[in-house]
């Protein structure tokens, strides 16, 4: 009998049908890493206080930096830039606001020589649009010909051209200059990438597949500093500070993933429950997108461990249960308490009692004086439960990902906001599906 393929998209209660029995034939991948992780001990992930001292050392060296740059110099536009490509952005969160918070509101004229700077004014509208600040799109009028349509002498002009590509990306609905921009960059670099330098090849051929908007910061973070390495006007204290700060982040990180493949063996799902995916590894990489910093490494191992148990019980609802388990099943999460788990089947049982304990370590680590953040993550589960298909559905894990991330700053009055049905949130989990 052939084998058919699952689907991990959520289905509508509207169409929805009972069945006599979910489990269909199916078959996955197994998993590609296997005990490659655990390799990871102490010896190679602890980050001695030499390296810590160092990176003190490296970091004030680059405020400092920051400090001397005249806020009105291109300079100071391009080594923001650059901090943030590198990923070392988030050491200077406050010089950053503050630099685009003085740019934001200087006026530069259409007719000066930086208002005629495509790369400039491009800059500029990328920098502000990336951190959350709006900027009118009039700015890029001054750019076209007298037909309308962007000139064609901005093809000779690589360097502007790139970064228009890069900030088209950060456009909103109806603004059609940013399309047309986006047209015009992408057909034009696509033609000239044979014909200028090997370094500029490579930027441009990066942009290309993989726009600084739809990247990943720690991907995107090896990339630059590999490329950044290589121009010829590079800042080296920016460099140095970089290179440092990524390879102590991913002994951070490989740390964590050594813990979360441990926890994953011991549960030993992919024995006791066969059927069910075993993507440990792929969740983890799903936290680490969301957040990155050192200090939400609690964040990133709760999440990542919530992520691979949806994972299972997306495949017990979609794949194996029968619809009288599922409905047990989602009784169980509605009650909340182990002793639910008796009227479950043994699979089912295993997989509910690891739930609870996730989220009880969740509570654990969040502290007693803060149990109310705990309380909405766990209602995201039981709301998306009220029917037989909840994790066919991922909204549940924004709601966790948002209180995991808002642990440590989330107030008891923001937290009814924060976990409601925000259409945003929705629209994401759709995407994600």
């Amino acid at each position: 009998m052939a084998y058919q393929q699952a689907s991990a998209a959520p289905l509508s209660s509207k169409n929805y049908v009972p069945f006599k029995s979910a489990r269909r034939p199916i078959t996955y991948h197994p998993t590609v890493w296997g005990d490659y992780f655990l390799m990871y001990t102490s010896d190679l992930t602890e980050i001695s206080s030499h390296e810590e001292e160092q990176l003190e050392i490296q970091k004030e060296e680059v405020r400092k930096l920051l400090d001397a740059t005249d806020d009105d110099s291109m300079h100071k536009m391009e080594m923001i830039d650059a901090t943030q490509r590198l990923g070392i952005h988030y050491h200077f969160e406050k010089e950053i606001d503050k630099y685009l918070h003085c740019i934001l509101y200087k006026q530069i004229d259409s007719t000066s020589e930086l208002g005629n700077n495509l790369h400039t004014v491009a800059l500029r509208f990328l920098l502000l649009r990336q951190n959350g600040y709006y900027i009118s799109t009039d700015i890029f009028n001054n750019f076209k010909d007298h037909t309308g349509k962007f000139a064609e002498s901005l093809i000779s002009n690589v360097k502007g051209m790139l970064t228009l590509y890069e900030a088209a990306h950060f456009g909103i609905s109806g603004e059609d200059i940013l399309d047309e921009a986006l047209e015009f960059c992408s057909t034009h670099l696509k033609s000239i990438v044979g014909h200028v330098s090997n370094c500029l090849a490579t930027k441009i051929n990066e942009a290309l597949n993989m726009p600084l908007h739809k990247s990943l910061n720690r991907l995107g973070a090896k990339k630059f500093i590999s490329t950044y390495q290589q121009e010829e006007f590079h800042n080296e204290i920016l460099l140095k500070f970089a290179k440092l700060d990524f390879n102590l982040l991913q002994k951070t990180h490989q740390k964590e993933l050594s813990e979360i493949t441990r926890w994953w063996k011991d549960l030993d799902f992919s024995k006791k429950l066969p059927f069910a995916r075993d993507r440990m590894v792929e969740c983890y990489f799903w936290a680490l997108g969301i957040y990155f910093e050192p200090q939400y490494s609690l964040a990133r191992k709760i999440l990542a461990k919530v992520i691979v148990l949806a994972s299972t019980i997306d495949d017990i609802y979609d794949v194996y249960g029968t619809f009288s388990d599922l409905q047990s099943f989602t009784d169980a999460i509605q009650r909340w308490d182990l002793s639910a788990s008796e009227q479950l089947p043994p699979y089912m049982r295993i997989c509910y009692e690891a739930v609870l304990n996730v989220y009880a370590e969740m509570e654990e680590q969040v502290g007693e004086d803060k149990p109310y953040r705990v309380h909405y993550a766990k209602e995201e589960p039981q709301d998306r439960n009220q029917s037989a298909i909840w994790v066919g559905s991922t909204h549940g894990l924004f709601g966790t990902a948002k209180n995991c991330r808002n642990g440590c700053y989330r107030t008891r009055r923001a937290s009814p906001f924060c976990s409601s049905d925000i259409k945003l949130f929705e629209f994401g989990t759709t995407i994600q599906n």
